[in-house]
């Protein structure tokens, strides 16, 4: 039996921007979810709050060790004026999956699922409406037991937070120039790849600023192993068009499992197109191009859904995708998913779900 959720509200509403653009993750709502955790006595205290900050120790294991996940999903509102979360169970399931690899206790999931619901029920009119928005729902789990030493703790938070959101690249709908790392390593199997937790995100920064630096948009990482086949981009799963074919990396445990990539791969099965999960050289890309049989490349991912790659480059090597112009079957897989969470295509799939009261 699910235990109550107490409910703080704030005294007054605050309310969308008006006559603003929406950045990435700048806004937040009027209320936040967030429970406890401590051995013995499992996760306990529900709550919804006031969005506010909270005190923390200085001596915090996940400050200092690195304990600590999060997820990142939407909600939509449609043109009717309801809203809807685009794959709910998905991403709080991914969320557990995180959870056992960085030791931190797994959370009931149709309790997280039904704080999900309240909050955004409390929050809706904050979700905006304008194409291309969305309220990005952030929950996130961390040690905060005050203890200097290595070890599993013994205390833990998770908070739901909720961001109105415009576009994630500020250039919107376009190709992207991205370069294929050869330098850094990112994950490796058997390693951390595979979980949302701050860590691989850290672990990328030094190399997406050189990439900027170089006039790229994102870097595509390769194994750490043979430094040879394509793993993921630094916030997207990647996919290649070759004759005709979808081909995407095999999640091998150092590759994120992303909600976005199973909704591509779906798409494309029950479109007829076929759809491949296996090893890819950087190397077998590059011939595919020389061939002229590299018909597209795009990544997707939960903030952007699709981005088409318009050049690749790799030790110096520049290749150019589809004349550096958005694919047609990038385009179209970008329409149909957007279509589906903006409620003007219909939901065949059941991937989304209505946000009641």
């Amino acid at each position: 039996m699910m235990t109550e959720i107490a409910v703080t509200k704030v005294k007054k509403a605050g309310a969308l921007p008006a006559g603003q653009d929406l950045v990435f993750g700048k806004i937040f709502t009027d209320h936040m979810f967030t429970m406890d955790y401590l051995t013995g006595k499992g996760w306990h205290n529900r709550r919804i709050v006031p969005y506010a900050d909270f005190p923390a120790s200085p001596a915090m294991l996940s400050l200092h060790y690195g304990q600590a996940i999060f997820e990142g999903m939407k909600a939509f509102r449609s043109a009717d004026n309801r809203a809807w979360v685009f794959r709910p169970y998905d991403y709080l399931n991914r969320f557990n999956r995180s959870a056992k690899l960085l030791n931190i206790p797994v959370m009931d999931v149709e309790e997280n699922h039904e704080a999900l619901f309240k909050l955004l029920a409390l929050d809706k009119h904050w979700i905006p409406g304008k194409p291309g928005t969305s309220l990005y729902i952030r929950p996130f789990v961390f040690a905060d037991e005050p203890q200097l030493g290595v070890k599993v703790a013994d205390s833990y938070k998770m908070f739901i937070i909720l961001s109105p959101v415009g576009a994630y690249y500020k250039t919107g709908f376009k190709p992207i120039s991205i370069k294929v790392e050869d330098k850094y390593v990112r994950a490796t199997i058997g390693g951390l790849g595979e979980a949302k937790t701050p860590a691989n995100y850290a672990m990328s920064l030094a190399a997406q600023q050189d990439a900027y630096a170089g006039g790229f948009g994102q870097v595509l990482w390769l194994d750490a192993v043979h430094r040879k086949y394509v793993e993921e981009v630094g916030t997207m799963n990647i996919l290649f068009k070759i004759k005709g074919e979808i081909i995407t990396p095999a999640l091998n445990g150092s590759i994120l499992g992303g909600n976005t990539r199973k909704t591509v791969l779906e798409l494309c099965r029950s479109w007829g197109v076929k759809a491949t999960e296996r090893q890819i050289s950087v190397e077998e890309v590059f011939e595919a191009h020389a061939k002229g049989e590299l018909e597209e490349v795009f990544g997707s991912g939960t903030a952007a859904v699709i981005s088409p790659v318009g050049e690749l480059t790799w030790k110096g090597q520049k290749i150019v995708i589809n004349n550096n112009q958005t694919g047609e079957f990038s385009q179209k897989l970008f329409d149909y998913v957007t279509g589906v969470q903006s409620v003007k295509i219909a939901d065949q799939f059941n991937w989304m779900e209505e946000i009641k009261g």
